[in-house]
């Protein structure tokens, strides 16, 4: 019987079979970043190596075939045969989930990578894949094919080198795509390079036409991080404060510069892995730099009003900050290691900086003093602030009655039916209120740019009418007010006009979800609409494409005899209310791109330089990618 469910129904996936079965399961996806993934689970090998000692330099290769390699100049893994499976180690290691060195047997104190399931899921995710290892004066080498071995370990001849050398290509079986590219790899790297004071990486790319170079090697270490981070920001001070020192076993580091922006930028790290939702050793981080710095103030009797501290929002205005634990055994919440729960991490923090700050400010009075006066003009902003919020919280509701006067809305009151279009000029706005389903679709249209968030304080962002009105009608609050589940509409979609003017607002718009409403892109609700550009009409038929590659294609579909119109869209407003329905807010036919963040640091650097006021690192960007841009209006 087709639903009978017995003993038969039950599998069992022996060694690498449940990684080629479920690759999600262990790398996150099988898209463009669950191939990067591979890369990094080797190079994280690699860098236990260097943080227990015994390595300093990586080279990581794209090679011509966009096959991967990576070596380094580590110990080699161990070759001899292993005592409970009676084969060689390294073919353990390679074909054996949860085996390595980082199970408490002495090989390493600390290590990120995925339990010990790095070496051996990158073998069963790949077609062919090749180890050799440099050890005592020997060359070995081993072969594998989607996890198997096909070779003996062998020694194929000797060397003073040593060290492990993995060489493999991506199962095009597993994986949606399986070209690399350069700046993912060189965006990762340069991150592990930093966190890892002294190593050297280097990334080469082979292909042809493709081919590129870069070595990342930073002595100051996460010193360095924090320049780099700044490079789009002006800096209130040079001095970097950088901390380091062991506590209870476990070490750590801080450095943070402030600048005159008026947004935090915090990034944590445990054993080189990014933790974005913090944990122990950010709260400790937090509560000692809140301490110290109103501790500070009061000596120097710049804080007078015992009951008048400064808050940590204060304190932490315009920080750009790194904090780097490295701990034995940590223990996270949830299996993502995106928060840190080691109760011991936080008092370690706490102590290591205390006191180095302390020492600190003493021997830089100046740049105590203005951080402090940066604190305390940041009070003043947030007491406005505050009750801005509490106008704006006052006039957030559900009834109709109490939404922005400019917003249409839907009938549904089921946020998981309901969407907001956020739409440039009234004109558009106009288009977009006809051409919706009044069911499920609200339109809310803006006038004009909004205000850039980068460059001002909560108090005047919230005194922004239509920053207001956005709030408002979401329903989810702002800032430390934020609750998502709140949220009025399960999508956020941004329809602008395909002109330099409707990406400048649409980058606005993003900037202030980013910094304010983080968690609406992290939790998937904003979409960008794509409006066609060309509505082109032949023999009574009519046809939308969405760029000139889509308008080449339909020329050699349809030939470019007899076509009685050609219309290039530039605005919203141009388009009659039935094709803007049709082509962009029709669910059936639409096309939405969902705005995610799989890199923190990447979006903060980027947002920063676009919208900072420093001009250098914006006109670098420009002439490193005009190249690229898609010259569609």
């Amino acid at each position: 019987m087709a639903n009978e469910y017995n003993e038969n129904q039950i599998q069992i996936l022996e060694g690498l079979e449940a990684v080629r079965k479920r690759p999600g399961m262990y790398i996150g996806s099988t898209s463009e970043r669950g191939l990067h993934h591979l890369v990094y689970e080797i190079v994280d090998n690699s860098v236990d190596e260097a943080m227990a000692g015994f390595c300093d330099e990586i080279f990581v290769t794209i090679h011509s075939d966009n096959t991967i390699s990576v070596r380094d100049n580590g110990r080699g893994i161990p070759v001899g045969i292993h005592p409970q499976k009676g084969i060689p180690t390294v073919e353990v290691v390679f074909t054996i989930l949860h085996a390595g060195g980082k199970f408490g047997g002495g090989g390493y104190k600390v290590s990120g990578g995925l339990h010990g399931v790095g070496a051996s899921v990158v073998n069963a995710l790949s077609e062919w894949l090749y180890v050799e290892v440099c050890r005592d004066g020997v060359v070995y080498r081993q072969e594998y094919r989607r996890g198997h071995t096909v070779t003996p370990l062998e020694e194929k001849g000797s060397s003073e080198d040593h060290g492990t050398f993995v060489h493999f290509k991506p199962d095009a079986e597993i994986f949606e795509v399986t070209e690399f590219s350069f700046d993912i790899l060189k965006q990762r790297l340069r991150e592990i390079a930093f966190l890892t004071k002294g190593l050297k990486i280097h990334l080469k790319d082979e292909r042809a036409g493709q081919e590129n170079e870069a070595t990342f090697h930073y002595e100051g270490g996460i010193k360095e991080f924090v320049a780099y981070l700044n490079q789009s920001r002006q800096p209130l001070y040079d001095n970097i404060f950088y901390a380091f020192g062991v506590k209870d076993g476990i070490q750590v580091e801080v450095a943070f510069q402030h600048n005159d922006g008026y947004t935090e930028t915090i990034f944590s790290f445990v054993n080189n892995i990014n933790t974005p939702d913090g944990g122990t050793h950010m709260a400790g981080f937090k509560s000692a730099l809140t301490k110290t710095i109103n501790d500070y103030g009061k000596k120097l009797n710049i804080i007078k009003d015992a009951d008048k501290k400064l808050s940590g929002d204060d304190v932490r205005e315009g920080i750009t900050a790194v904090v780097s634990v490295k701990i034995e055994d940590p223990q996270f919440e949830g299996q993502t290691k995106a928060k840190l729960g080691t109760s011991e991490a936080k008092n370690a923090v706490e102590s290591v900086l205390n006191e180095q700050l302390t020492y600190f400010l003493e021997e830089n009075p100046a740049i105590g003093k203005t951080i402090i006066d940066k604190s305390m003009m940041a009070s003043r902003a947030r007491d406005a602030a505050r009750k801005a919020r509490e106008l704006v919280r006052r006039k957030t509701g559900l009834e109709n009655t109490r939404l922005p006067g400019k917003l249409t809305d839907c009938t549904s009151k089921d946020p998981y039916e309901c969407e907001i279009y956020i739409v440039e000029g009234n004109s558009a706005g106009g288009s977009a209120i006809k051409a919706r389903d009044p069911k499920t679709q609200a339109v809310l249209p803006l006038r004009g740019k909004i205000l850039n968030v980068e460059k001002a304080r909560l108090d005047r962002i919230l005194s922004s009418e239509e920053i207001k009105n956005m709030i408002t009608a979401f329903g989810t609050g702002i800032s430390d007010d934020f609750d998502i589940s709140k949220l009025r509409y399960h999508k956020i979609v941004i329809m602008t006009d395909a002109d330099v003017d409707g990406a400048h607002i649409r980058t606005l718009l993003l900037t202030f979800f980013y910094r304010y409403m983080p968690q609406l892109i992290t939790e998937g609700k904003v979409y960008i609409a794509q409006p066609p550009l060309y509505r082109v009409e032949k023999n009574k038929e009519h046809y939308y494409v969405y760029d000139d590659a889509a308008l080449e294609e339909l020329y050699e579909k349809i030939g470019r005899d007899g076509i009685k119109e050609i219309q290039r869209y530039k605005g919203l407003g141009e388009m009659d209310f039935d094709q803007l329905r049709d082509t962009t807010m029709a669910v059936e036919n639409r096309i939405l791109k969902k705005v995610d963040l799989n890199d923190a640091i990447l979006a903060d650097e980027i947002f920063s330089m676009l919208m900072g006021d420093a001009v250098e690192p914006r006109k670098k960007f420009i002439e490193e990618n005009a190249q690229y841009a898609e010259m569609d209006f």
